[in-house]
């Protein structure tokens, strides 16, 4: 690993632990033992770091996130996406803790992240006519594009919404099953009678994950 990528991944952590408002570049050069100005040969400032951070996040995304492939068990590819949308919260979720004022700082990374959330709801009410077509909802054209909506608006911001409630703000592995589940409330109310079963008993199994999953010491 270089020392770029050192940057990165330290960064990332530093962010979720502390908060990113609270984590200046001179404060990741010092936990990497480097100097401020061997951190600034590979990054300008802070706003240089997120956006490359913001580059993997969307580049997890685009890789983990195709189109529904009707030959294949289309609940089995459901798993993977929520498992792979969840995952990702999990890495990143300081950028969805503090988006407004992150997006705020950085009119070109406010740019790239409106063209990406365009792009990426085309992709999620694709999924959710994909599912329509296999029989596992039903669902109309009009409610399938608010469904959408409520999916990404649910995913986005539940981490935050989890860490706010919280005394100590940390977030749990359980957060992260505890919000598929409740992914999982939103598709059921559309299951045809055929994958309804499927469905709940998907919920019981990250219901089960979440209640089994030991909360931090931190």
């Amino acid at each position: 690993m270089n020392t770029k990528e050192k940057i990165i991944r330290t960064s990332i952590a530093l962010f979720n632990l502390h908060g990113e408002r609270a984590i200046t570049t001179n404060h990741i050069a010092s936990n990497l033992g480097i100097s401020p100005g061997n951190l600034y040969y590979h990054f300008k400032n802070k706003e240089d770091i997120i956006r490359n951070i913001f580059t993997l996040y969307r580049e997890h995304l685009s890789t983990h996130f195709k189109p529904l492939d009707t030959s294949h068990e289309p609940l089995e590819q459901l798993t993977q996406y929520l498992d792979s949308l969840f995952e990702l919260m999990w890495r990143y979720h300081f950028f969805y803790d503090n988006l407004t004022d992150i997006l705020a700082k950085d009119s070109e990374l406010k740019k790239q992240y409106i063209e990406f959330q365009a792009d990426l709801f085309d992709q999620v009410r694709s999924v959710v006519i994909g599912l329509r077509s296999v029989g596992v909802i039903e669902i109309t054209d009009e409610d399938a594009s608010e469904f959408a909506h409520m999916l990404k608006m649910t995913v986005s911001f539940w981490t935050p919404y989890v860490k706010a409630r919280r005394m100590t703000g940390v977030l749990e592995q359980q957060d992260i099953y505890n919000g598929i589940v409740k992914v999982l409330v939103l598709v059921k109310p559309y299951c045809t009678d055929l994958s309804f079963k499927k469905i709940s008993d998907l919920q019981k199994q990250y219901q089960q994950l979440a209640d089994e999953a030991l909360p931090s010491i931190a």
